[in-house]
């Protein structure tokens, strides 16, 4: 009986060591990160303006999909304002059909010197291998002729493959954060691409929106601004102190409700006291990455 369980034991073992050699060898991290002279932390912002594309997909009651048109007719216009106030621009990921839904405030986003980036083609990436390459080109032809710039980074699950052939230099994938600090990402065929990593914690939609994540009634209790607050101002001061990297995630129709502007207005006053802080695009820093810490070639 005892051998049996050793040799269950070691067969596990074996099937974790064999699992783990193959994850890792999807991604490898940047030896000896450091930002450029005269900087302690970078700290991304990025908007994803799903309006009611996100609501639409997932077939939500007609009340949630008025919850996202206030993004697109409201929200969005609050948060460029606040940056623009303090002077930070921000990397805006947006499906390819609001750009048929909301080209204005595409067009006004790009005038102020906001990154424009791709988040998919109507908020899903389909599991079609052509239906996949199909909405991924939609996407980014949409955004380039509105924007006047072909986008290079994207905020979604398409393929690393896909995203080459299209130009792209960057992703952004919330389900693989491995690091605090960007770091490369491999598939099997060799092909290569700059992540940036976020935790969920740093996302409005965690703390404001009811049902995230299909969560249960249990789970439907937004936070008191103050109280996310606290958790992200703590959050960027213990980056700062190690010199990492911070992205804050904001969903239009959420963080563009007023009292969340204050907040977000309180808590940009704060990181602005700090000497030494990036407010980057993610293209800014994605470029700065490939040309001072490329990839190791597999």
């Amino acid at each position: 009986m005892q051998s049996e369980r050793d040799l269950a034991l070691k067969n596990n073992l074996a099937e974790i060591k064999s699992a783990s050699k193959r994850f890792q060898s999807g991604y490898s991290r940047i030896e000896n990160f450091r930002y450029p002279e005269g900087v302690q932390l970078a700290v991304n912002f990025e908007i994803h303006f799903d309006a009611q594309l996100r609501r639409r997909v997932r077939n939500e009651p007609i009340m949630q999909m008025t919850r996202g048109e206030f993004g697109g007719r409201v929200g969005i216009w609050r948060l460029m304002d606040l940056f623009d106030t303090y002077g930070i621009k921000a990397t805006i990921f947006t499906p390819g059909r609001i750009c048929e839904l909301y080209p204005e405030s595409l067009k006004e986003a790009v005038k102020r010197g906001h990154e424009v980036g791709n988040h998919m083609w109507e908020h899903r990436v389909p599991t079609e291998p052509e239906l996949e390459k199909d909405h991924l080109r939609k996407a980014t032809t949409a955004v380039e002729e509105l924007c006047g710039k072909r986008p290079v980074g994207s905020r979604s699950r398409h393929k690393l493959s896909s995203l080459k052939s299209e130009g792209y230099i960057y992703v952004s994938r919330d389900d693989e954060p491995l690091d605090d600090v960007p770091y490369y990402l491999y598939d099997n065929k060799g092909n290569c691409m700059l992540n940036f990593p976020f935790h969920f914690v740093l996302d409005d939609a965690m703390h404001y929106y009811s049902g995230f994540f299909e969560s249960g009634i249990a789970g439907q209790r937004p936070s008191d601004p103050s109280k996310v607050y606290d958790i992200w101002l703590s959050a960027f001061r213990q980056l700062y102190k190690m010199g990492r990297h911070m992205t804050i995630c904001l969903h239009n129709f959420v963080s563009g409700r007023a009292f969340r502007v204050a907040m977000l207005e309180r808590l940009i006053i704060e990181m602005k006291k700090m000497p030494r802080v990036w407010f980057p695009t993610y293209e800014e820093m994605a470029r700065y990455c490939l040309d001072r810490f490329p990839p190791r070639l597999n």
